[in-house]
This record gives C-alpha cells, structure tokens and sequence, in this order.
C-alpha cells in the first residue's frame, strides 16, 4: 500500500492523458470533505463542506478547506458536484462560490434545495444543474454518471465519471439499508453494470470500516422511539442533525401516533423541514406541527420538541437547555432523545449535556442506552460485498480518519485488490492516475481555515495557541511607566490578574524582581520599550511557573514619558 510521506513536494505537471485526485479535506478526519479532479487542465470538485470545532479550537465557528491550490485556478473549475446535503459535503460552497459565484453546482433535488437556501442567506444565487440516479452528465472533459445510493439524508448519490485516463468512481457517503424508509435503495446493479465496464479507480466511504457486519436498518428504530414515546408522561424533546430527514419523520410517526404535537426548535432545522416537506420527502400529517410559541398552550403530555445539538455544540438549542440558557427549560420528567451518534471528538460535549440534562431531572435517552441511532455508514461487511461487486483496480480509501482509512484498505486488499493498486492519501496528496495505475505524485497546501464571525482565514494557529492558554492559565498584565532618557522607572509596576487563580496581593512579592531588573537594564542603557517589556515577561514569567506552577499569558505594557 502506498502512503504519503511527510516531505513530499508539490505535484509534478500532470502527465498528458493522466487524471489527478487531490482531496483537501475529508481525510485523516471526519468531515470537510472536499476532492479535485484534474484533467486535460480543467478541474471537477466533489463536494465542499466544514469541519466544526474541538475544544481546543475556541471561538472558532467553522473550519473550511484550504482553497489556495485551486484559488487561481477558479477559471479552470467545470463544476461542483456535490453528493448529499450534508453540512460535511455542503458547508464550505458558500465561503468557495464568495471567490467566483458562477462556478456551477451540480446534485439532486433535494441536496441543490438545501445548499440554495444556504447561499440565499449568503445573497448568492447560484447556477445550478438537477440531477437524479440514472442521469449522465458532460461537465466540460468529465463524464458523469450518477447512481443511488442509500445514507441517513434522502436522495444522495455516488457519481462515476470517465474521462480517457479511466473511470473512477466516488461512493460520497453511503450504506446498503435493504428495507430504507424512502424504499430508495443502494444501486448495487448500478456498480455491478460500471464493474463489467471496469472500475480503474474507486474513493470509498471508510467511515465504518470497523465496525464488523452489516448496518441494521434505518426502520428498526421505530420500535424504540414508540416505546420511548409510550412511556413519556411530560414534553419529549428530540435533539438531532437539521439535515437527518429519515430520523425526524420516525419522530413525526411516533408523535401523531401518541397524540402529541410537533414544533421545530432552531433555524436551521426548520428551514431543512420546511424545505423537505415541501418538496414531498418528509409527509407530516395535518395539523402535526405546530409553531414552538403555541406550546404553551398544550398540555406536557402532548408536546415534542425537536431540535439541534446532539453533538452538544454549545451555541445549539440542546446544550443552551442542559445550561438554562434558552427559554425552553428542562423539568423534572422530561424525555430527551439524541437520536444521532457521536461523531469522534465530541465525546466529552455530548457527555457534558447529557449530564447537565439530568441533573434537572430529564430522561435522557442515548445510543449508549437504547437503539435510537443507526449509521449511515457502510460496515465492514457491506464494504466487503461492495468491493466483490465493485472489483475496482486500484483502491482510494476517503471520508475518515487515519485508522478508519486503514481498516478500509484493509477490507481492500482482501477481496484481492493488490496492495500496490491502495492508496493511503491525507488532505492534500495528489494522486495520479496514469496508465491504468494509481499513485502518489507530491503534496499541495490543505490546511484549516478557520471562520470566526466574519472572519475567514484570519485566525490561524498563534492566535488558537493564545486562547488556550487564556482559556486555561489566564492573564496577568503589567503597567508601567519609565523615562525615555534615562529608563528608570517612574511609575508602576502594577499587576493585575484575570483568570489565573493568583490573587492581586501576591505580586507584591514579585514587584521588588522586576524593578531591581528594570534598574539594572537602566545601567546598561536599555531603555527601548520592546526589550523592557521582554524583560518583565520574562521575570514575572519564571516567577509565576516557580510560585504556583502556572503558564499565564503576560502582557507588559511600557509607557515612556
């Protein structure tokens, strides 16, 4: 199996009659999906989407993709075909269409309905083309094809597209439910059909890989939520993902069911709803859903609220309920769905409300201890049937992080895909595929960006390193003022602290330091301020690691007169 090498270069030019696969986001990670294709100089984008933050990226609200490989090359971009609506496959087209809004947008009826009400808020009205399973497209020397495939949002799709350096084939994110809610089934006659053709190279989903075994199917969660909903004496509360149409119309069957009322809570929830019930993929019966100010009026026993933050994002309406920060409160018998999984990283946020959630007396009803999620990711053994079906050439695998991307190479290798045809790739690896074989040809930038407000791009490492370290060891300023001539101090130093535990009295022990310090340097004929401010970093600094084994940040302030 090939890999990347930390101190590979940039890519060669692309040989003639080669294709190059360059993702830049999406691996090594689970979301920020984003893949280019080169040909005969013109390039194809396979989704666009955002990463969302850790704890240790505070402040930071989306992370993007790195388009500075292709920025000037925005011309020589055919189109964006984007796989589903998800936010990890759609998020980032409006930051991309600000830089050059009439790059074409190319997917199903539901995923372009999705993304359009997106750009609306970002005053984009963009080109777009429908396409649905069975559909071929040419999008400029790309010809693709487009095929159905079964995932936890309706109408995704996989896209084939040939060019004359061979076929290859994105699965974008899918599974093989064999009794889907929609009856919209994994094309495996599709892939069986492009196979006789000859798959000469194949980006497979490795989200699951594993996992053993086959996903159960969406349906089997039905069962689960009525027996939930059977036994909720007071409000039901529902948190899962605003674009996850399957699991919220369960919700809506169970609720008309028992006789309750449904109100969207959250702006992105209900625009998706409202965009999926119009356009027919989510039946709500008459009546059912109700606008959140009307509730007040119903009895506990008849209401269900369904919501973001199952991923206990803190701005999301859940975690704002777990923090009696929102003006929906939590009451001794509440029932609290998270009818999602956890995405890796999230662990502790999710674990974070759950508690906050129970300890103002909600029923708090998880994965971990009922069967209200199931993945809309293939397993290993789907993964398995899939490749035997598939027989692709060469192997890519995509959308995971590095252990996901292993074990699906792995599964790879042993339907007999030869070790030298898998290639391992990271963000920003090109890949060639040339003369019916897939390799690695060197490396392109594809680092995070960061949005923060309406800030993009603006915050980057430096300045995340300094809000950890505020975040957790404070800040302690000092002001001082000294002569211009002489650099002897005439006023100060006075220090303050702020969230670093260390009470302001006890730097009186370490003022007689700095002025002794500051005195020397006066001898020595230092009196330029950035040096001084240095030296009282410097003081303070060993001082405070040595007293309370603490890193604050310090900032001096020197003021001459």
């Amino acid at each position: 199996m090939s890999h990347p090498h930390p101190e590979l270069r940039t890519p060669p030019p692309l040989p003639e009659g080669g294709l190059r696969v360059t993702p830049l986001g999406g691996l090594g990670e689970i979301g920020r999906n984003m893949t280019v294709f080169e040909f005969g100089g013109r390039l194809l984008i396979v989704d666009c989407g955002v990463l969302f933050p850790e704890e240790e990226q505070p402040g930071i609200d989306l992370i993007l993709p790195d388009f500075s490989s292709i920025r000037d090359r925005l011309d020589d971009i055919e189109g964006i075909v984007l796989t589903h609506g998800h936010e990890d496959h759609i998020g980032g087209v409006p930051f991309l269409l600000r830089e050059k809004p009439d790059i074409p947008l190319i997917g199903s009826k539901l995923t372009l309905a999705l993304i359009e009400a997106k750009l609306q808020e970002h005053r984009i009205r963009p080109y777009t083309l429908e396409v649905a399973e069975g559909h071929r497209e040419r999008i400029g020397p790309f010809d693709c094809e487009f095929i159905a495939v079964n995932h936890s949002i309706p109408d995704a799709l996989a896209v084939a597209i040939r060019t004359p350096a061979g076929m290859v084939v994105h699965t974008g994110d899918f599974k093989m439910d064999q009794l889907p809610l929609d009856s919209r089934l994994t094309d495996l006659h599709a892939f069986a059909r492009l196979s006789e053709e000859g798959i000469d190279l194949l980006l497979s989903d490795s989200t699951n890989a594993e996992v053993p075994g086959f996903v159960p199917p969406e349906r089997e969660i039905s069962n689960v939520l009525r027996q939930v909903f059977a036994g909720a004496r007071k409000r039901i509360i529902v948190a899962s993902f605003a674009s996850h149409v399957h699991r919220i119309q369960q919700i809506l069957d169970a609720a008309h069911e028992y006789g309750r009322r449904v109100a969207f809570v959250g702006r992105s929830m209900v625009r998706n709803m409202g965009i999926a019930r119009d356009l027919g993929y989510l039946k709500v019966p008459p009546g059912l859903v109700v606008d959140v100010k009307t509730l007040d009026d119903l009895p506990d026993s008849e209401v269900v609220l369904v919501c973001t933050g199952s991923q206990g994002e803190p701005m999301a309406a859940l975690s704002r309920m777990a923090n009696r920060d929102h003006q929906i409160r939590i009451v001794q018998g509440d029932t609290v769905i998270l009818a999602s999984s956890l995405i890796p990283g999230n662990e502790n946020a999710v674990y974070r409300v759950i508690n906050g959630l129970t300890r103002w007396g909600a029923n708090v009803v998880h994965k971990g201890n009922a069967k209200v999620h199931v993945s809309g990711h293939a397993s290993a053994g789907e993964l398995l049937y899939f490749y035997n079906i598939c027989r692709p050439k060469n192997l890519m695998p995509v959308h995971g992080e590095w252990r996901h991307l292993r074990a699906n190479a792995e599964l790879g290798a042993l339907t007999g895909v030869p070790h030298d045809r898998i290639v391992i790739a990271e963000d920003g690896v090109a890949v060639d595929l040339v003369e019916g074989k897939a390799k690695i040809s060197g490396k392109v930038q594809a680092g995070y960006v960061y949005v923060d407000g309406l800030s993009v791009g603006d915050v980057g490492e430096p300045a995340l390193k300094d809000r950890r370290i505020l975040g957790d060891e404070g800040i302690i300023s000092v002001f001082l003022v000294i002569d211009s001539s002489t650099g002897k101090i005439t006023g100060g130093p006075h220090i303050q602290a702020r969230g670093s535990g260390i009470e302001d009295s006890a730097f009186a022990d370490v003022v007689p330091r700095i002025t002794e310090v500051l005195e020397r340097s006066a001898q020595d004929g230092v009196v330029e301020p950035h040096q001084l401010q240095q030296l009282v970093r410097r003081t303070l600094g060993k001082w405070v690691s040595d007293t309370y084994r603490r890193r604050p940040m310090i900032l001096p302030v020197v003021v001459e007169v």
